[in-house]
């Protein structure tokens, strides 16, 4: 189906459209802090970058990235309406995700970017690999 506003038009719609939080993730992953006693973080920390959780103290940031909108191949879904515009903006996502763990990585902190479909259960393990520090930070053995 043809977008029925031109590219000016729908860029300026698209522009406007803000996130609201991806709140149902990352309540899936206070889950697993509490599951597995990881204490210590922070939500919404507000620092350039806007990790979703922090950990000050052992100068971690974590990211749970949307598999669709961050470009992770999962499920292998791409739009196939207007598919420039999507590689081109999915594209640019990891450009900028990049530069943002770049950021933190300057600073001397370590980042842990967590896809949304490593928060399934089936996923476990994985998400459990990339939380191994804080677990034995915590006292928690796997």
């Amino acid at each position: 189906m043809a977008d029925i506003f031109d590219h000016k038009k729908r860029s300026e719609i698209m522009s406007s459209v803000r996130s609201k939080d991806n709140k149902s993730t990352e309540l899936k992953l206070i889950q697993v802090f509490d599951e597995y006693g990881i204490k210590g973080w922070r939500r919404h920390y507000n620092v350039k970058g806007h990790p979703d959780f922090v950990f000050l103290k052992e100068r971690i940031a974590i990211f749970v990235d949307g598999c669709f909108w961050h470009g992770h191949d999962c499920r292998n879904t791409r739009p196939s309406d207007n598919a420039e515009y999507w590689a081109t903006k999915l594209e640019r996502n990891k450009k900028h995700d990049k530069e943002i763990t770049d950021l933190f990585e300057k600073r001397g902190w370590s980042v842990i970017r967590i896809w949304e479909c490593e928060l399934k259960k089936k996923n476990q393990d994985v998400l459990l690999r990339k939380l191994t520090r804080l677990l034995y930070q915590n006292g928690t053995a796997i």
